[in-house]
């Protein structure tokens, strides 16, 4: 994978990319797209609390670190919560462990559903050794760690794609875009949409449902997306994550998704050309779009990932 990505930088000759090919014993050149003030939360935190601070931060992955020594001992993401509250493997954790007592699992340590095999990249790493990494793993964000294991940084798919998408330039959406697309209605259940997600390992659903202003032939068009993001987001509001201290907690996710799917959508078209939705996802802090055609109809979609994969292609 790392081969393939540097001779496609060798052969570009468009312009130069100034990107290093190996390691060095310095700092490589994945630190100057890292973000370096990284939030991160020690294992003892609650995973409501872990929760509460990702809405508040922002954040799609939070580091565990040790307090004392900073040193990294594992990593939560938006879909780990989401495979907490909604019914995935960690569901189990509600239960099994602390035997259907809602207000027990969520005031649990974060160990508990944190992946503790993490994997990591040096600070002397290349940003060819993080694009491999990330396709070969399969994550969207790696922790940048220095040679006491400190965590200095964070570089994701994005940080990635932006820096090299001159590679990508002009290549039609079409061509790389996913086709094979797993949607569900407005009136579906949050916990149902977060089942959707967490068994797919999928970020983002589109939401379709019948045009109100369309033929009487029941088509369906794109009324909306809804991301892991949105659904953290909207349980941290409306004094949801409160009510998640009652009994009444498994009732947050019992609430249909149209409440908090995205109905003001940025889409593309199939013609439309990669660097251009770069561009787009970079602006908008996005990383994923809907693609459709003239009549509204969903089509595909293009995410980090597609991106990312094309750089290497």
């Amino acid at each position: 994978m790392k081969s393939r990505i540097i001779t496609k930088v060798k052969n570009y000759t468009k312009e130069p990319l100034n990107l290093q090919m190996s390691h060095t014993n310095n700092d490589g050149d994945i630190m100057e797209i890292a973000k370096k003030e990284v939030i991160t939360t020690p294992q003892s935190s609650t995973i409501i609390e872990v929760a509460k601070l990702m809405v508040e931060k922002g954040v799609r992955r939070l580091p565990v670190t040790d307090p004392g020594s900073g040193k990294l001992l594992g990593i939560i993401t938006t879909m780990d919560i989401l495979d907490f509250f909604g019914g995935g493997k960690k569901y189990n954790l509600i239960t099994g462990k602390h035997k259907g007592n809602f207000l027990s699992a969520i005031n649990a340590p974060i160990k508990e559903i944190m992946t503790d095999h993490v994997k990591t990249i040096n600070s002397t790493s290349t940003i060819i050794d993080a694009a491999a990494m990330m396709l070969e793993e399969h994550v969207g964000g790696i922790p940048v760690i220095n040679h006491n294991e400190e965590i200095v940084g964070m570089v994701t798919e994005g940080d990635v794609v932006i820096k090299l998408k001159s590679l990508i330039a002009n290549k039609s959406v079409e061509d790389y875009m996913t086709t094979n697309i797993i949607t569900t209605t407005p009136g579906t259940r949050i916990e149902g949409v977060t089942k959707i997600m967490v068994r797919n390992s999928l970020r983002r659903v589109p939401i379709v449902g019948e045009d109100p202003n369309g033929p009487r032939n029941n088509q369906e068009i794109l009324q909306g997306l809804i991301t892991a993001s949105d659904i953290l987001k909207y349980i941290g509001k409306n004094e949801l994550f409160t009510k998640l201290f009652s009994n009444e907690g498994e009732d947050v996710v019992d609430i249909p998704i149209k409440e908090s799917m995205v109905t003001d959508l940025i889409t593309v078209t199939k013609h439309d050309k990669l660097d251009d939705i770069c561009e787009i996802m970079e602006e908008k802090d996005i990383r994923g779009i809907p693609i459709i055609d003239s009549d509204k109809n969903l089509v595909g979609i293009i995410t980090i990932r597609d991106l990312l994969r094309t750089v290497v292609e």
